[in-house]
Order: structure tokens, then C-alpha cells, then sequence
């Protein structure tokens, strides 16, 4: 039974969301969507007609509880933005900006594994979907002499959404399947996976984790005391 917040279901609210989050939701959403709405004791982002949207920027594990208790008796689906291309804002503390300009690196799809690690058996649920955004983002930095010594004492204050430069959507654990690359051996190990994938070998190592733990690639031996994985024909 879903029960209305105190909020104006037409204005999308904002429960101290951070501006990534907040863009996300009104990228989101759809004409005749209702936003904060209590469903079984839990504030959902977005109800769209019979599904639950909820928008999540990071920290699976945070939503591992409300997911595995939604998707019990509503369709559920989980966006997740990876940041495909990244402008890094420099500030001062007084919001002055003193640099804007474009990361050099840039994510890849695979990385959804670095969060799907904590709640990979979710995606055999029927009522579970995962929809990744590959983003443009920009990322507010401050200097104010209290972030990572990585960063030179910036702190990240805020990211926004830029642009959304497509979407990928993953239904089952056939669709991730589908992310092993063609030409790999019939059984093969996480570093040839990494090698294949040009991944590094930790980001394989989950992967192949969270792969297995889907049902999508089984256990299938050893060689030269590495695991042998194996596709599971769908």
C-alpha cells in the first residue's frame, strides 16, 4: 500500500540529496511520476506507475535491506550512474572558482561491479532491474586544506550531471553475461579476463564474483592454482 509524505507529490523532493542524486531523480522521471511516496515503510525516489525507482550514486550495501524487501512484491529498479567523462571545478572556500578542466581518465560499464559486489544476488530476482547511466559529470573541489593528500588537500564538496551519454539496462543475469568479451577460452581465469577486458585484475576479481554468484558463469577447476570460470548457457 503506498502512502503519500507530507511532501507535494508533484514537486520532486529532495530529503538533503546531493545535486548528483537531485539530477538524476528529474532525468528520471516522467510525466504523471510521484516522488518521496512511502511504500511498506521505506521513501522510494520515484513511483512510476507499479515500479519503484530508486536512484542510488554509491553504497549499494546501504540499500541492501529496502531492496531485498521491496522486491518481494513490487517491481524495483536501481539507477546507478558510472562517470564516463569527468570536468574537475576547482574552488576556493569562498565558492570562487579557480580552475575548470577535464579528468584524463574515464569509467568503463565493468565498474558497475564495484558496487554490484555487495548486493549480486539481488539480480536474480524477477522484480529487479539495474539501469547504469554513463554520465558526464562535473565534480566541485574545494580548496580548504581538509581533503585527500591525493588531491592536495581539495575536498569533494559536490558532483552534478552534466549530460547522460546512454544508458544500459540489465534485466537478468543474462544481460550481464553478456559483458564477457568474445574470444575467451571455454574456461578461463580472472587475469585472463582482466588481460582480455584490458581491466584491472582486482575490478576482474569481483566481476567474476559477482558472476558467479548470479548463476551466470560457474566454478569449472583449477590451472596452475587459478580458478577456471565457465559461461552458464542461457
Amino acid at each position: 500500500m503506498k502512502e503519500k509524505s507530507k511532501k507535494d507529490a508533484k514537486v520532486i523532493g529532495t530529503l538533503q540529496e546531493k545535486t548528483l542524486h537531485a539530477d538524476l531523480k528529474k532525468w528520471a522521471a516522467q510525466p504523471g511520476d510521484e516522488f518521496e511516496v512511502k511504500v511498506d515503510g521505506y521513501f522510494i525516489d520515484i513511483v512510476h506507475g507499479e515500479t519503484l525507482i530508486e536512484i542510488q550514486t554509491r553504497q549499494f550495501n546501504a540499500l541492501k535491506r529496502k531492496l531485498n524487501h521491496l522486491v518481494v512484491n513490487h517491481p524495483v529498479r536501481l539507477v546507478y550512474p558510472i562517470q564516463v567523462e569527468k570536468w574537475i571545478v576547482r574552488q576556493t572556500k569562498d565558492g570562487q572558482l579557480i580552475s575548470r578542466r577535464k579528468s584524463p581518465r574515464r569509467g568503463r560499464l565493468e565498474e558497475i561491479f564495484l558496487e554490484l559486489i555487495r548486493i549480486p544476488n539481488i539480480i536474480k530476482e524477477p522484480n529487479f532491474s539495474l539501469q547504469v547511466v554513463l554520465a558526464r559529470v562535473e565534480e566541485i573541489q574545494v580548496d580548504d586544506g581538509q581533503g585527500s593528500w591525493r588531491r592536495a588537500g581539495r575536498s569533494i564538496v559536490d558532483r552534478r550531471l552534466i549530460e547522460v551519454l546512454g544508458t544500459v539496462l540489465f534485466n537478468s543475469p543474462c544481460d550481464f553475461s553478456r559483458l564477457l568479451p568474445v574470444g575467451l577460452p571455454d574456461a578461463f581465469t580472472a587475469r585472463e579476463l582482466s588481460q582480455s577486458l584490458g581491466l584491472p585484475i582486482r575490478l576482474a576479481q569481483k566481476m567474476v564474483y559477482c558472476l558467479r554468484q548470479m548463476g551466470s558463469i560457474n566454478l569449472a577447476g583449477t590451472r596452475d592454482r587459478a580458478y577456471l570460470y565457465q559461461e552458464v548457457k542461457q
